[in-house]
Protein backbone atom coordinates (compact mmCIF):
# COMPACT_ATOMS: atom_id res chain seq x y z
CA UNK A 1 0.00 0.00 0.00
CA UNK A 2 1.50 3.67 -0.55
CA UNK A 3 2.59 5.84 1.87
CA UNK A 4 -0.41 8.09 0.91
CA UNK A 5 -3.74 6.01 -0.23
CA UNK A 6 -5.72 8.92 -1.76
CA UNK A 7 -8.27 7.59 -4.47
CA UNK A 8 -7.54 8.67 -8.16
CA UNK A 9 -9.35 11.98 -8.47
CA UNK A 10 -12.33 12.12 -10.94
CA UNK A 11 -10.01 13.99 -13.92
CA UNK A 12 -7.74 11.60 -14.34
CA UNK A 13 -9.71 8.30 -14.31
CA UNK A 14 -8.75 7.72 -17.95
CA UNK A 15 -7.96 4.95 -19.80
CA UNK A 16 -5.45 6.92 -22.23
CA UNK A 17 -4.01 8.68 -18.72
CA UNK A 18 -3.34 5.22 -17.34
CA UNK A 19 -1.73 3.85 -20.89
CA UNK A 20 0.17 7.38 -21.39
CA UNK A 21 1.22 6.90 -17.45
CA UNK A 22 2.48 3.40 -18.18
CA UNK A 23 4.20 4.31 -21.08
CA UNK A 24 6.45 7.55 -19.41
CA UNK A 25 7.02 5.06 -16.33
CA UNK A 26 8.55 2.39 -19.19
CA UNK A 27 10.60 5.33 -20.99
CA UNK A 28 11.97 5.98 -17.79
CA UNK A 29 13.07 3.02 -16.45
CA UNK A 30 14.73 2.05 -19.93
CA UNK A 31 16.28 5.48 -20.39
CA UNK A 32 17.07 6.89 -17.02
CA UNK A 33 18.86 4.39 -15.08
CA UNK A 34 20.45 5.19 -11.98
CA UNK A 35 23.69 4.91 -13.40
CA UNK A 36 22.82 7.35 -15.84
CA UNK A 37 21.17 9.82 -13.44
CA UNK A 38 24.38 9.57 -11.08
CA UNK A 39 27.05 10.77 -13.96
CA UNK A 40 24.36 13.89 -14.75
CA UNK A 41 24.87 14.03 -11.20
CA UNK A 42 28.41 13.88 -11.87
CA UNK A 43 28.75 15.93 -14.38
CA UNK A 44 26.31 18.57 -13.26
CA UNK A 45 23.55 18.37 -16.78
CA UNK A 46 21.40 16.22 -18.45
CA UNK A 47 22.61 14.77 -21.47
CA UNK A 48 21.62 16.66 -24.35
CA UNK A 49 20.78 13.21 -26.14
CA UNK A 50 18.69 12.45 -22.79
CA UNK A 51 15.92 15.12 -24.30
CA UNK A 52 15.94 14.06 -28.09
CA UNK A 53 14.90 10.29 -26.48
CA UNK A 54 12.16 12.06 -24.24
CA UNK A 55 11.32 14.42 -27.44
CA UNK A 56 10.66 10.83 -29.46
CA UNK A 57 8.88 8.98 -27.13
CA UNK A 58 6.74 12.16 -27.01
CA UNK A 59 7.56 12.86 -23.17
CA UNK A 60 8.29 16.99 -24.48
CA UNK A 61 4.89 19.08 -25.11
CA UNK A 62 2.67 16.45 -24.46
CA UNK A 63 -0.35 19.68 -24.49
CA UNK A 64 0.98 20.88 -27.62
CA UNK A 65 -1.75 21.31 -30.34
CA UNK A 66 -0.99 18.64 -33.11
CA UNK A 67 -0.56 21.31 -35.68
CA UNK A 68 2.21 22.66 -34.14
CA UNK A 69 4.34 19.43 -33.31
CA UNK A 70 2.54 18.43 -30.58
CA UNK A 71 0.43 15.23 -29.34
CA UNK A 72 -2.62 17.36 -28.54
CA UNK A 73 -3.41 16.25 -24.83
CA UNK A 74 -3.82 18.51 -21.92
CA UNK A 75 -2.50 19.34 -18.56
CA UNK A 76 -3.11 15.69 -17.18
CA UNK A 77 -0.81 14.62 -19.58
CA UNK A 78 1.64 17.10 -18.11
CA UNK A 79 1.54 16.09 -15.28
CA UNK A 80 1.69 12.36 -15.95
CA UNK A 81 5.47 13.19 -17.28
CA UNK A 82 5.96 15.39 -13.81
CA UNK A 83 4.97 12.89 -11.77
CA UNK A 84 6.21 9.92 -13.62
CA UNK A 85 9.48 11.53 -13.63
CA UNK A 86 9.50 11.89 -9.69
CA UNK A 87 8.03 8.50 -8.76
CA UNK A 88 11.20 7.19 -10.81
CA UNK A 89 13.68 9.32 -9.26
CA UNK A 90 15.04 10.95 -12.31
CA UNK A 91 17.27 13.87 -11.09
CA UNK A 92 17.68 16.98 -12.89
CA UNK A 93 15.25 16.44 -16.03
CA UNK A 94 13.92 20.06 -16.48
CA UNK A 95 10.45 18.55 -17.97
CA UNK A 96 8.46 20.89 -15.94
CA UNK A 97 9.87 23.86 -16.93
CA UNK A 98 10.39 23.01 -21.04
CA UNK A 99 6.60 21.82 -20.82
CA UNK A 100 4.30 23.36 -18.50
CA UNK A 101 6.25 26.83 -18.21
CA UNK A 102 8.16 28.02 -21.18
CA UNK A 103 6.29 26.08 -23.95
CA UNK A 104 3.16 27.68 -23.03
CA UNK A 105 4.40 31.30 -23.80
CA UNK A 106 4.53 30.49 -27.14
CA UNK A 107 1.38 28.38 -27.02
CA UNK A 108 -0.87 31.02 -25.61
CA UNK A 109 1.08 34.44 -26.62
CA UNK A 110 3.27 33.46 -29.64
CA UNK A 111 2.06 34.88 -33.39
CA UNK A 112 1.65 32.00 -35.82
CA UNK A 113 4.59 32.02 -37.26
CA UNK A 114 6.24 32.21 -33.81
CA UNK A 115 4.35 29.02 -33.02
CA UNK A 116 5.23 27.44 -36.58
CA UNK A 117 8.86 28.12 -36.12
CA UNK A 118 9.66 26.94 -32.92
CA UNK A 119 7.13 24.69 -31.32
CA UNK A 120 7.82 21.39 -33.74
CA UNK A 121 11.69 21.48 -32.74
CA UNK A 122 10.88 21.99 -28.71
CA UNK A 123 8.47 19.31 -28.60
CA UNK A 124 11.06 17.11 -30.91
CA UNK A 125 13.82 18.28 -28.51
CA UNK A 126 16.04 19.40 -30.98
CA UNK A 127 15.40 22.86 -28.99
CA UNK A 128 16.14 23.04 -25.19
CA UNK A 129 14.28 25.95 -23.52
CA UNK A 130 15.39 28.41 -20.94
CA UNK A 131 13.84 31.41 -19.31
CA UNK A 132 16.16 34.10 -18.13
CA UNK A 133 14.34 36.21 -15.61
CA UNK A 134 16.21 36.61 -12.42
CA UNK A 135 18.75 39.40 -12.49
CA UNK A 136 21.94 39.79 -9.90
CA UNK A 137 20.24 42.14 -7.25
CA UNK A 138 16.86 41.82 -8.72
CA UNK A 139 15.64 38.85 -7.10
CA UNK A 140 11.38 38.68 -7.20
CA UNK A 141 11.00 42.22 -8.38
CA UNK A 142 10.51 41.76 -11.89
CA UNK A 143 9.61 45.42 -12.99
CA UNK A 144 13.16 46.55 -11.83
CA UNK A 145 14.99 44.57 -14.62
CA UNK A 146 17.77 46.18 -16.28
CA UNK A 147 18.67 43.68 -19.00
CA UNK A 148 17.65 46.02 -22.08
CA UNK A 149 15.95 44.85 -25.64
CA UNK A 150 16.34 48.46 -27.28
CA UNK A 151 15.33 48.88 -31.49
CA UNK A 152 17.82 48.72 -33.74
CA UNK A 153 17.56 48.95 -37.28
CA UNK A 154 15.48 45.53 -38.28
CA UNK A 155 15.18 44.17 -35.29
CA UNK A 156 16.69 44.62 -31.03
CA UNK A 157 19.90 44.53 -29.90
CA UNK A 158 20.00 42.79 -25.68
CA UNK A 159 22.31 43.67 -23.64
CA UNK A 160 22.72 42.67 -19.42
CA UNK A 161 22.94 39.74 -17.18
CA UNK A 162 20.80 37.25 -15.85
CA UNK A 163 21.53 34.76 -13.41
CA UNK A 164 19.91 31.29 -12.02
CA UNK A 165 18.92 30.24 -15.01
CA UNK A 166 17.62 26.52 -15.15
CA UNK A 167 19.02 24.97 -18.48
CA UNK A 168 21.30 27.81 -18.70
CA UNK A 169 24.09 25.63 -20.06
CA UNK A 170 22.30 22.88 -22.47
CA UNK A 171 19.28 25.84 -23.39
CA UNK A 172 19.55 26.73 -27.70
CA UNK A 173 16.09 28.60 -27.24
CA UNK A 174 15.77 30.89 -24.40
CA UNK A 175 13.14 33.97 -23.67
CA UNK A 176 14.78 36.87 -22.46
CA UNK A 177 13.04 39.09 -20.42
CA UNK A 178 13.99 42.48 -20.82
CA UNK A 179 13.00 46.47 -21.03
CA UNK A 180 12.36 47.02 -24.71
CA UNK A 181 11.34 50.94 -22.90
CA UNK A 182 13.74 51.21 -19.94
CA UNK A 183 11.55 54.57 -18.93
CA UNK A 184 8.68 52.47 -17.79
CA UNK A 185 8.35 49.39 -15.23
CA UNK A 186 5.47 46.50 -15.72
CA UNK A 187 4.56 48.68 -19.59
CA UNK A 188 8.54 48.43 -20.38
CA UNK A 189 8.87 45.00 -20.31
CA UNK A 190 8.90 42.76 -23.42
CA UNK A 191 10.02 38.65 -23.81
CA UNK A 192 11.99 38.82 -26.15
CA UNK A 193 12.93 34.85 -28.24
CA UNK A 194 16.64 34.25 -28.90
CA UNK A 195 17.92 31.03 -30.61
CA UNK A 196 21.13 31.01 -29.05
CA UNK A 197 23.35 29.61 -31.80
CA UNK A 198 25.45 31.79 -33.91
CA UNK A 199 24.17 34.96 -31.39
CA UNK A 200 26.94 36.53 -31.66
CA UNK A 201 27.36 38.86 -28.29
CA UNK A 202 25.42 35.62 -26.38
CA UNK A 203 28.07 33.91 -23.47
CA UNK A 204 26.92 31.47 -21.01
CA UNK A 205 28.29 31.98 -17.53
CA UNK A 206 29.80 29.60 -15.27
CA UNK A 207 28.08 26.42 -14.32
CA UNK A 208 26.69 27.56 -10.26
CA UNK A 209 27.66 25.43 -7.47
CA UNK A 210 24.33 24.65 -5.80
CA UNK A 211 24.03 22.77 -2.36
CA UNK A 212 20.95 20.86 -4.14
CA UNK A 213 20.08 19.51 -7.88
CA UNK A 214 23.34 18.75 -8.72
CA UNK A 215 22.12 17.00 -12.21
CA UNK A 216 20.11 20.22 -13.23
CA UNK A 217 22.40 22.88 -14.55
CA UNK A 218 21.91 26.56 -13.60
CA UNK A 219 23.86 29.41 -14.98
CA UNK A 220 24.44 32.74 -15.42
CA UNK A 221 24.16 34.34 -19.00
CA UNK A 222 25.62 37.47 -20.32
CA UNK A 223 23.95 39.32 -23.58
CA UNK A 224 26.24 42.25 -25.45
CA UNK A 225 24.71 43.25 -27.85
CA UNK A 226 22.75 40.38 -29.13
CA UNK A 227 20.48 41.13 -31.68
CA UNK A 228 17.15 39.22 -32.67
CA UNK A 229 15.05 40.36 -35.39
CA UNK A 230 11.87 42.39 -34.81
CA UNK A 231 9.60 39.60 -35.05
CA UNK A 232 11.07 37.92 -32.07
CA UNK A 233 8.94 39.70 -29.60
CA UNK A 234 6.75 37.16 -27.96
CA UNK A 235 3.30 37.76 -29.11
CA UNK A 236 4.47 40.92 -32.07
CA UNK A 237 3.93 43.33 -29.94
CA UNK A 238 6.16 45.40 -27.38
CA UNK A 239 5.18 45.87 -23.82
CA UNK A 240 3.48 42.47 -23.39
CA UNK A 241 6.03 40.79 -21.45
CA UNK A 242 5.07 41.39 -17.80
CA UNK A 243 1.00 40.83 -18.38
CA UNK A 244 2.35 37.28 -20.31
CA UNK A 245 4.45 36.33 -17.34
CA UNK A 246 1.99 37.05 -14.99
CA UNK A 247 -0.47 35.21 -16.65
CA UNK A 248 0.98 32.07 -16.50
CA UNK A 249 2.30 32.19 -12.77
CA UNK A 250 -0.63 30.33 -11.51
CA UNK A 251 0.23 27.27 -13.52
CA UNK A 252 3.93 27.43 -12.45
CA UNK A 253 3.26 27.84 -9.02
CA UNK A 254 0.71 24.94 -9.00
CA UNK A 255 3.20 22.60 -11.23
CA UNK A 256 5.94 23.57 -8.01
CA UNK A 257 2.90 22.40 -5.26
CA UNK A 258 2.59 18.94 -7.18
CA UNK A 259 6.44 18.35 -7.39
CA UNK A 260 6.48 19.29 -3.91
CA UNK A 261 3.87 16.87 -3.38
CA UNK A 262 5.59 13.91 -5.56
CA UNK A 263 8.84 14.27 -3.05
CA UNK A 264 6.42 14.27 0.51
CA UNK A 265 5.26 10.74 -0.81
CA UNK A 266 8.36 9.09 -1.97
CA UNK A 267 9.80 10.73 1.10
CA UNK A 268 6.86 8.80 3.43
CA UNK A 269 7.30 5.47 1.30
CA UNK A 270 11.55 5.37 1.24
CA UNK A 271 11.06 6.17 5.59
CA UNK A 272 8.53 3.51 5.76
CA UNK A 273 10.29 0.72 4.08
CA UNK A 274 13.89 2.28 5.79
CA UNK A 275 12.23 1.80 9.12
CA UNK A 276 10.56 -1.47 8.65
CA UNK A 277 14.01 -2.89 7.74
CA UNK A 278 16.71 -1.12 9.65
CA UNK A 279 16.84 -2.65 13.47
CA UNK A 280 17.90 -0.55 16.82
CA UNK A 281 17.95 -2.26 20.44
CA UNK A 282 16.73 -5.84 19.38
CA UNK A 283 13.70 -4.35 17.25
CA UNK A 284 13.03 -2.54 14.37
CA UNK A 285 12.88 1.49 14.29
CA UNK A 286 9.26 1.19 13.22
CA UNK A 287 8.18 -0.81 16.26
CA UNK A 288 9.53 2.54 18.31
CA UNK A 289 6.04 4.56 19.18
CA UNK A 290 8.06 8.21 17.77
CA UNK A 291 8.57 6.53 14.60
CA UNK A 292 4.72 5.77 14.55
CA UNK A 293 3.30 8.80 15.85
CA UNK A 294 6.25 10.89 13.74
CA UNK A 295 4.99 9.14 10.54
CA UNK A 296 1.20 8.95 11.33
CA UNK A 297 1.41 12.81 11.69
CA UNK A 298 2.93 13.09 8.54
CA UNK A 299 0.85 10.85 6.64
CA UNK A 300 -2.15 13.06 8.16
CA UNK A 301 -1.20 16.22 6.84
CA UNK A 302 0.18 14.72 3.48
CA UNK A 303 -2.67 13.44 2.93
CA UNK A 304 -5.12 16.34 3.70
CA UNK A 305 -2.18 18.51 1.22
CA UNK A 306 -2.90 15.84 -1.76
CA UNK A 307 -6.54 16.41 -1.49
CA UNK A 308 -5.80 20.24 -1.99
CA UNK A 309 -3.54 19.64 -4.82
CA UNK A 310 -6.33 17.61 -6.39
CA UNK A 311 -8.72 20.38 -6.22
CA UNK A 312 -6.54 22.86 -7.30
CA UNK A 313 -5.46 20.67 -10.54
CA UNK A 314 -9.10 20.16 -10.99
CA UNK A 315 -9.66 23.58 -10.90
CA UNK A 316 -7.08 24.30 -13.01
CA UNK A 317 -8.37 22.04 -15.56
CA UNK A 318 -11.54 24.20 -15.51
CA UNK A 319 -9.92 27.10 -16.03
CA UNK A 320 -10.79 28.79 -12.95
CA UNK A 321 -7.60 28.50 -10.51
CA UNK A 322 -7.26 31.87 -9.30
CA UNK A 323 -3.57 33.65 -8.30
CA UNK A 324 -4.17 33.50 -4.59
CA UNK A 325 -4.93 29.89 -4.19
CA UNK A 326 -1.94 28.74 -6.30
CA UNK A 327 -0.18 30.49 -4.33
CA UNK A 328 -1.37 28.79 -1.10
CA UNK A 329 -0.89 25.78 -2.57
CA UNK A 330 2.75 26.73 -3.76
CA UNK A 331 3.10 28.23 0.23
CA UNK A 332 1.64 25.28 2.03
CA UNK A 333 3.31 22.40 -0.35
CA UNK A 334 6.69 23.69 -0.29
CA UNK A 335 6.93 24.51 3.70
CA UNK A 336 5.24 20.63 4.40
CA UNK A 337 7.85 19.26 2.10
CA UNK A 338 10.54 20.93 3.86
CA UNK A 339 8.93 19.61 7.17
CA UNK A 340 8.05 16.17 6.20
CA UNK A 341 11.83 15.38 4.18
CA UNK A 342 13.36 16.75 7.56
CA UNK A 343 11.53 14.45 9.74
CA UNK A 344 11.77 11.59 7.31
CA UNK A 345 15.91 11.85 7.34
CA UNK A 346 15.69 12.22 11.32
CA UNK A 347 14.32 8.68 11.10
CA UNK A 348 16.76 7.39 8.97
CA UNK A 349 19.61 8.10 11.65
CA UNK A 350 23.40 8.32 10.00
CA UNK A 351 22.13 7.15 6.98
CA UNK A 352 20.37 9.83 6.20
CA UNK A 353 23.12 12.13 5.99
CA UNK A 354 25.30 9.90 3.37
CA UNK A 355 24.10 11.08 -0.14
CA UNK A 356 23.75 7.14 -1.29
CA UNK A 357 20.09 7.36 0.20
CA UNK A 358 17.74 9.13 -1.63
CA UNK A 359 16.08 11.01 1.58
CA UNK A 360 19.46 12.58 1.90
CA UNK A 361 19.20 14.23 -2.17
CA UNK A 362 15.64 14.93 -1.62
CA UNK A 363 16.59 16.53 1.68
CA UNK A 364 19.06 19.23 -0.37
CA UNK A 365 16.91 19.29 -3.57
CA UNK A 366 13.68 20.23 -1.55
CA UNK A 367 14.97 23.51 0.19
CA UNK A 368 14.85 25.78 -3.20
CA UNK A 369 11.29 25.15 -3.40
CA UNK A 370 10.47 27.97 -0.93
CA UNK A 371 12.28 30.15 -3.15
CA UNK A 372 11.92 29.56 -6.98
CA UNK A 373 8.42 30.69 -8.35
CA UNK A 374 8.24 33.22 -6.19
CA UNK A 375 9.77 33.00 -2.62
CA UNK A 376 7.07 31.95 0.04
CA UNK A 377 7.46 35.64 1.59
CA UNK A 378 6.11 36.61 -1.88
CA UNK A 379 3.37 34.03 -1.61
CA UNK A 380 2.29 35.36 1.54
CA UNK A 381 2.30 38.65 0.63
CA UNK A 382 -0.26 37.99 -2.54
CA UNK A 383 -2.77 36.13 -0.33
CA UNK A 384 -2.55 39.02 2.25
CA UNK A 385 -3.63 41.26 -0.55
CA UNK A 386 -6.76 39.25 -1.66
CA UNK A 387 -8.13 39.27 2.06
Amino acid sequence: MPAIDVPQPEFMDDEEIAVFADAVGKFYEKHAPEARVLKWREEGQVDREFWREAGEAGLLGASVPEEYGGHGGDFRHEMVVIDQQGQHGVEGFAASLHNTIILPYLVRHGTEEQKKKYLPRLVSGDLVSAIAMTEPGVGSDLQSITTTALKDGNGYKINGAKTYISNGQIADFIIVVAKTDPNERAKGISLMLLETEGAEGFQRGKKLDKIGLEAQDTSELFFDDVFVPAENVLGGEEGKGFYQLMGELPQERLIIAMGAMTTIERALEETLAFTKERKAFGKTIWDFQNTQFTLAELKARATAAKVFVNHCIAQHLEGKLDVPTACMAKLWLTELQGEVVDKCLQLHGGSGYINDYPIARMFRDSRVTRIFGGSNEIMKMVIARSM
